[in-house]
């Protein structure tokens, strides 16, 4: 099976707000993602929060919608691990880890039901590109979809749904100077709810416009949300076919 691949670690470092290693912070962190771990056999999604005021931790996973419950469980652990050895959140009382496969984060402040700003994200995208003449139609093909999808993805949001606020779409586009078929995936925390799970999705194709827009496959990832999309049936540009960059930044989508 295949290791889960990381993509970015980031720990708050607009605020000074750290935590001993003596202190109860440090322990409600170790017995909230003990707790995460414990979960993440049992869904794409939980989250947890440990401890008084104000040594409380606040802390949530999510798993992208197509794992089994085996690849998510195995990345849960890998990521709850892996968060606390990155050097520069040791004793950081915020921290989120990225991988393509699910994200942790902590917090000692409440982030569930919210959408960040200007929160970190992570995107990846092929070197490979759209033919010219495609370019402009394909940022509108893209935007439409995505918000065909918010209004689909609403009807997912229940926790009872076998895969919450996650969906998946493939379809033709026909174009004059072209067809070829778009794979796209959409998905939210289930913390948030319908309303602003729109927000954040359309945050992220506003954020895709910013680095990637060109690309014929691109993930985009923030905190609460992600899109995943993929082209097949056109010319690729001069760049290798199946070539890919990660791009991760911090700042405000």
């Amino acid at each position: 099976m295949s290791q889960p691949q990381h993509m970015a670690t980031f720990c708050d470092d607009r605020l000074s707000d750290n935590f001993t290693q003596t202190s109860s912070y440090k322990a409600n962190r170790e017995t909230l993602l003990s707790s995460l771990r414990d979960r993440s056999s049992l869904g794409t999604y939980s989250n947890a929060t440990i401890g008084l005021s104000p040594d409380t931790v606040y802390g949530m996973f999510l798993c992208r919608g197509d794992l089994t419950k085996t690849s998510c469980s195995d990345c849960v652990k890998t990521a709850t691990l892996e968060i606390t050895k990155n050097n520069n959140c040791t004793s950081r009382k915020t921290a989120l880890i990225f991988y393509e496969e699910c994200m942790v984060r902590y917090s000692n402040v409440s982030f569930f039901t919210l959408v960040e700003l200007d929160g970190p994200y992570v995107a990846k995208y092929s070197l490979a590109t759209f033919p010219t003449s495609l370019f402009s139609s394909f940022q509108q093909t893209l935007s439409n979809k995505v918000e065909q999808l918010i209004i689909l993805i609403a009807s997912k949001s229940s926790l009872s749904a076998s895969t919450p606020y996650y969906v998946k779409d493939i379809s033709r586009v026909n174009e004059l100077e072209g067809s070829y078929t778009l794979d796209t995936v959409v998905q939210c925390s289930p913390d948030l709810d319908p309303a602003n799970c729109g927000v954040c999705l359309r945050l992220v194709v506003k954020g895709l416009s910013g680095c990637c827009t060109n690309a014929r496959f691109a993930q985009f990832y923030l905190s609460e949300c992600f899109l995943k999309y993929d082209t097949t049936g056109l010319p690729t540009s001069q760049s290798p076919s199946g070539s890919s960059s990660i791009n991760v930044m911090k700042g405000e989508h």
